[in-house]
């Protein structure tokens, strides 16, 4: 039922049976339609989500344009971090581009089971770690990569994003507008 979770959460730390039944007690399924919010600028994100099955976007409102800023897929662990973890306002959305199934747990659930758990907290830690690697990669791909750099390290690390994605989202995903995108793909 959660082994796609558990696989996952194994590949970070092992962890004992107990803990591993624990995670069966504390994690709960949601299936959600395509375009559903998981989070909404303004809100406080209050779960933290295994996606097991699907896609979603992280993206801003910035004076009437989405800017998407992150993709999430299978295996991935998803929220609005900086919301999760403060408990401030969201400001950012979080969409399901494809229908999805996800495993939540509460910030409630997780604060106890991290209070009370050393296998969980080292699992969490090494997930926070790995989600801190991915936004400064992101950071400075965008501050010392030309666009088509950037086009071109996303076909070659990630190019079931172009297959799941619609070019609109991954043109502001790169920071360019469709028509530069389309540009670019023309000449490679």
């Amino acid at each position: 039922m959660m082994q796609q979770l558990l696989q996952q959460i194994k590949q970070f730390s092992t962890i004992s049976k107990e803990t591993e039944e624990l995670l069966h007690t504390c994690f709960e399924q949601v299936v959600y339609p395509k375009n559903q919010l998981l989070v909404t600028e303004g809100t406080v994100c209050r779960h933290l989500y295994f996606m097991e099955k699907g896609a979603l976007r992280g993206y801003y409102n910035l004076d009437g344009k989405e800017i998407t800023h992150w993709f999430g897929f299978e295996n991935d662990f998803v929220t609005s971090f900086h919301s999760f973890i403060t408990q401030e306002p969201a400001v950012e959305n979080l969409q399901l581009i494809e229908g999805s199934v996800l495993w939540s747990i509460s910030k409630d659930t997780l604060n106890a089971l991290l209070n009370s758990n050393p296998e969980i907290e080292r699992i969490v830690r090494i997930a926070y770690e790995k989600y801190y690697i991915r936004l400064e990669e992101r950071y400075v791909n965008a501050q010392f990569k030309t666009a088509a750099e950037r086009y071109e390290q996303l076909l070659n690390e990630s190019p079931h994003i172009l297959e799941r994605v619609s070019l609109g989202q991954i043109a502001s995903y790169l920071g360019i507008s469709q028509e530069t995108l389309s540009r670019i793909r023309s000449r490679i």
